[in-house]
């Protein structure tokens, strides 16, 4: 026998040896996270377990994604996997790309991992490692102690005495009504994601963008473009790599360039020996009172924190896009809600007449006594939920309380490592979440704010800004913002129009759902009736939203 042959056996025995130590390993591997799951569990419900490595599921989630269809998809998942003792699963699983990931909305499992077993459960390596060049290192994507230190030092931002101060949003408000004046015709996506984010950059930075006004702004669109690429990253889950990130990175150098001089400037006049803030010491944005006061802004509160640059790009970064998704996609629904019911206009502006009057400002204590306010907006945020998707990762070998068995009613092994992600959206469409609401209860895909009047959700059944120790820290601030647009508009129009367009209900293909019975279910009612919705970081309407304001 040759050399050469001698040399063509050994390579082939190499590989063979070295293709034998990787399927031996995949197989101690799959076993050893069975028996983790046996011990902590069991499996909830597998979705088409013929596909191992769900390649035909991640085809289909993401062909539904196209489409639009993300709840459709989850909703017929779930259908899917029905029998005569599971009537009503809420948790599935699948794998995807060999990795495990478990899907649900059951609001049991969902309280479970944002308090009850809160140590059990965080962002998680993968998470942080997908989020990574968007959030750096800041809160969003932490856990643990560094999270729990940067949310205590970053609390005070959030206190009553900021959020109080309402200057803010007056001006932002008066650069935004003469946009709507004279009965025109706009974008209220367009507009409220504009306004938001000059209040935003007001609020984190203190500097006037101004993106009502400057249409070409490259921030406004690099923004834009990053929230999309960020949504087809986290989507494609393990297989992610695959999506071109290129245009992404040029887009966060311009996010970054423009925060830059703002934050080279708030180090240069930060002195070692500046004292702590206080929340009665300071002032959010906004220059209101008898004498002229300064700013104090989220940088400046990050500098308390810590003088890292590289620390202060990743918190601010985190709060423009936060600051502004929220504001700006609620707002926009609200608006097209309000314009397909002029009724709820009308007794919105009743109360908004008798607490403030139509010239006044409003107060913090104006805003907290309109009931209808919140009506309103929690309505909206039922329906509408910013986040409609999210992800925990098990940090630890653990559980989840319920999806498991036969029955649906046992515990689900989740070992560490393994992905959950939970439905906001179907879960404030769960018709378990309403079984002790009445007949005269109006229908769950509706728009009803008054239904807030008598009624309050079941614990975990509604979470517009998660709940938990993580809960949204600025929450409080959003509903003011909301609420202080709510009110200086109505006190100056008095009915809205909505022009049908691109992407007006009906918006999707009305078949293709999975029912129980031949009649149809609350989502797909819910997904009929409303307009196309982008499901991509947030829920915000696909196409342009035209609204005419009338005094």
């Amino acid at each position: 026998m040759s050399p050469l042959s001698d040399e063509k056996h050994t390579v082939e025995f190499l590989f063979l040896a070295l293709l034998a130590v990787i399927v031996l390993r995949s197989l101690w591997l799959r076993l050893n996270e069975e028996l983790k799951i046996r011990r902590h569990g069991g499996h909830s419900p597998k979705m088409w377990p013929w596909d191992p490595f769900g390649l035909f599921f991640t085809y289909s989630i993401t062909a539904h994604a196209q489409r639009d269809e993300n709840i459709k998809f989850t909703w017929n998942s779930l259908r899917a996997l029905a029998n005569d003792r599971n009537e009503n699963p809420q948790t599935y699983e699948v794998r995807m790309v060999g990795q495990r990931y478990i899907m649900t909305a059951d609001q049991e499992n969902v309280k479970a991992m944002l308090a009850v077993q809160f140590g059990d459960f965080g962002k998680g390596p993968r998470f942080r490692r997908d989020w990574g060049d968007l959030m750096g290192r800041s809160i969003f994507v932490s856990d643990g102690r560094r999270w729990h230190d940067a949310r205590q030092r970053l609390r005070p931002m959030f206190a009553r005495q900021r959020i109080g101060d309402l200057q803010c949003f007056e001006r932002h408000v008066q650069a935004l009504l003469p946009l709507v004046d004279g009965e025109k015709t706009v974008d209220v996506k367009n507009l409220f994601s504009r306004f938001a984010m000059d209040a935003a950059a007001d609020f984190s930075m203190g500097i006037e963008l101004d993106s009502l006004h400057n249409k070409n702004s490259d921030y406004f669109d690099a923004q834009e473009r990053v929230r999309h690429t960020q949504s087809l990253i986290e989507r494609a889950g393990p297989l992610n790599w695959l999506i071109p990130r290129s245009r992404f990175k040029a887009d966060l150098d311009i996010i970054d360039k423009f925060m830059e001089p703002t934050l080279m400037k708030a180090l240069e006049e930060a002195g070692p020996e500046k004292t702590p803030s206080t929340g009665a010491d300071n002032h959010s944005c906004g220059d209101g009172g008898a004498e002229p006061r300064k700013k104090h802004t989220f940088v400046q509160e990050c500098l308390e924190v810590s003088r890292d640059p590289q620390f202060l790009r990743d918190e601010i970064r985190t709060i423009l896009i936060a600051g502004r998704d929220t504001t700006a996609t609620t707002l926009a629904w609200c608006f097209y809600e309000l314009a397909c019911h002029p009724e709820v206009v009308r007794d919105l502006r009743r109360e908004i007449q008798a607490g403030v009057g139509l010239e006044k400002e409003p107060t913090y204590e104006d805003l907290k006594n309109i009931k209808m306010l919140s009506y309103v907006l929690n309505e909206t945020l039922r329906i509408y939920p910013v986040a409609p998707f999210n992800v925990r990762a098990a940090l630890k070998d653990t559980s989840l309380p319920r999806g498991g068995g036969p029955d649906g009613d046992g515990p689900v092994g989740v070992p560490a490592g393994t992905t959950v992600v939970y439905s906001t959206h179907l879960l404030h469409l769960n018709p378990d979440a309403y079984s002790d609401c009445g007949p005269d209860f109006p229908p769950l895909h509706e728009f009803h704010p008054r239904r807030w009047q008598h009624w309050t959700p079941k614990p975990w059944s509604y979470i517009p800004f998660h709940g938990g120790p993580r809960i949204c820290l600025g929450q409080q601030f959003a509903l003011m913002e909301m609420s202080y647009v709510l009110v200086r508009v109505f006190q100056r129009y008095s009915r809205l129009e909505v022009t049908k367009g691109l992407g007006s209900p009906p918006a999707y293909a009305t078949r293709g759902w999975l029912r129980r019975a031949q009649r149809p279910e609350v989502a797909e009612l819910y997904v009929n009736s409303k307009p196309r919705m982008a499901s991509e970081i947030t829920l915000a309407p696909r196409h342009p939203v035209h609204v005419t304001f009338f005094r």
